[in-house]
């Protein structure tokens, strides 16, 4: 099967000879299925690449593996555990490895012999694989198993020094967790956002070097492309260290898969960060992260009143939107950036949610807000945005922007693929994060100016006077409008999220009268 090509053509290709093959196995399994699949092949590879070159290394007298004629200490070397493990490579027993499972593809067991091999991978590397890969290949049938496994032996996963693409395996991985989150909706956008809009984000936020964390981290793509950031401008990779935690504990460990197969060394935990926070002392460079939208259920009666996080107050126990926004800042170093992405309402909603966004404004938190074009997300049309936090406005290397905040309504930047699906291309991305940088002040952009109806810098004093509203639509200017300045589309979302606040207020009060007629024994 031809690899080399880079625009996706092959891993289409893939895709829809393993999907072919899924038969009655639904998507949710089907997923950890092939993914596991795949990681496995990749073990496999790399381990048999890693030996040869050992071997080879025994015959090498400038070499400590040197050993002569000596074919007992040469078995021994290729047998011990830390000649792997040294290289980041996992050790693959015998019965674990790939060509074994191809020699037994036709067995009616094959399903149960995958999941022995997945046991016995994680037996001989304990410290990093315990209890991680997936053992249901048994409840799979017989000639699904095999046409994967025959599928899959086409590919060569190794370490990449031999293959002519090094990422041949990060872009499929990476494709099959697209399309799987494609597949399933809304339940697999808990893992997965678009890539384009993951590097957008990572454009903006520059992780060069420092703690970098995502609290909600899915699948690990935020990890993935700061590694691909740092490569595209020749920083050691090393200068970062990596930070997650997931509360899906099948998404945890597709995370772990994700940044193992490309070397990406982090501390990934499982837990929910609101109620279970793994990192209550970290304090991050950069959080770069997209929360689920509008959570419902977040855990507001497990947190305390005295909870640090909310220092600018409790948020609704429908909406988890300023909770996951206030537990970013309170993971942030002193002069610590984040970019998440929000759902729009959180730009404009009144009530409790208003009070803390004005809180946060007022602190001189917020440095940047970009509105996005509608349907980026495979997994569900609600209209997003991205915010800027900071606490290093007065004290980066660029200038001083106490006081200030940027606005951008990149609304009308997208590229549409089909009639429900848009994407942000390169130049869509560089253009947006070029005025954020030309915003700091950085060198090597244009200098900033605003630009009626995409980019303008407000002072805190004039995001008073819109009462707290930061949709960028009220800041940037129009080409239209009905007499007072704000675009129609900007009014319809803020006097959306408004009779959202006012149905929400309904229900609880319901609810409150409920509970009193019960207690008055109606």
């Amino acid at each position: 099967m031809s690899i080399n090509n880079g625009d996706g053509e092959f891993e289409e290709s893939l895709w829809q000879s393993a999907e072919g093959l899924r038969g009655p196995v639904e998507s949710a399994q089907y997923k950890h299925i092939v993914l596991g699949l795949l990681f496995q092949k990749y073990m496999s590879d790399a381990f048999e690449q890693r030996r040869e070159e050992l071997r080879d290394l025994t015959y090498d007298e400038d070499s400590i593996y040197y050993c002569g004629n000596d074919d007992e200490e040469r078995q021994f070397i290729l047998e011990d555990k830390d000649a792997y493990h040294g290289e980041n490579v996992f050790y693959v027993p015998q019965e674990a490895q790939w060509k074994y499972l191809i020699d037994n593809a036709t067995d009616p067991n094959i399903g149960s012999q995958i999941d022995d091999a997945m046991r016995a991978i994680e037996e001989e590397n304990p410290e990093r694989l315990d209890g991680m890969l997936p053992k249901r290949y048994s409840r799979i049938p017989q000639d699904t198993l095999e046409g994967l496994l025959n599928e899959f032996s086409e590919l060569d996963l190794g370490n990449g020094k031999d293959t002519q693409d090094q990422d041949i395996f990060g872009r499929v991985y990476e494709y099959f967790i697209k399309e799987f989150a494609r597949q399933e909706g809304h339940r697999g956008g808990e893992f997965y956002t678009p890539k384009h809009v993951v590097e957008l984000l990572v454009e903006i936020l520059e992780p060069f070097e420092g703690r970098i964390f995502d609290p909600f981290c899915g699948s690990g793509g935020m990890f993935v492309q700061s590694h691909k950031f740092l490569e595209r401008k020749g920083v050691d990779e090393s200068q970062i260290s990596i930070f997650g935690q997931e509360v899906n504990d099948a998404t945890w460990r597709i995370c772990k898969m994700n940044l193992y197969l490309r070397g990406i060394d982090g501390n990934i935990q499982l837990g929910d960060s609101i109620r279970k926070d793994q990192f209550p002392n970290l304090r991050a460079d950069k959080i770069i992260t997209n929360p689920p939208f509008n959570m419902s259920e977040w855990g507001k009666e497990t947190v305390s009143e005295e909870d640090s996080r909310f220092k600018y107050g409790m948020p609704p126990s429908n909406n988890a939107n300023f909770a996951f926004i206030q537990h970013m800042l309170s993971h942030l170093d002193d002069d610590g950036m984040a970019g998440t992405v929000m759902a729009n309402g959180s730009m404009s909603i009144q009530g409790q949610e208003g009070e803390i966004r004005k809180e946060i404004v007022e602190d001189d938190l917020l440095d940047a807000v970009i509105t996005l074009p509608d349907e980026l997300f495979y997994t569900t049309s609600i209209p997003v945005c991205i915010w800027i936090l900071s606490r290093g406005k007065d004290s980066d290397e660029y200038r001083d922007r106490s006081g200030e905040t940027l606005f951008i309504n990149a609304t009308e930047l997208h590229e549409s693929i089909d009639r429900t699906q848009n994407r942000l291309t390169e130049g869509h991305i560089q253009k947006i994060a070029d005025t954020v940088r030309a915003y700091r002040g950085e060198e090597n952009v244009e200098a900033y100016e605003d630009k009626t109806g995409f980019c303008k810098v407000t002072t805190t004093d004039e995001i008073e006077d819109n009462n707290y509203m930061i949709t960028p639509g009220r800041y940037v200017g129009i080409e239209r409008d009905d007499g007072d300045g704000i675009p129609y589309e900007v009014k319809m979302e803020e006097l959306s999220a408004e009779l959202r606040e006012q149905f929400t207020r309904s229900n609880e009060l319901q609810e409150e009268i409920g509970k009193n007629l019960e207690e008055l024994g109606f």
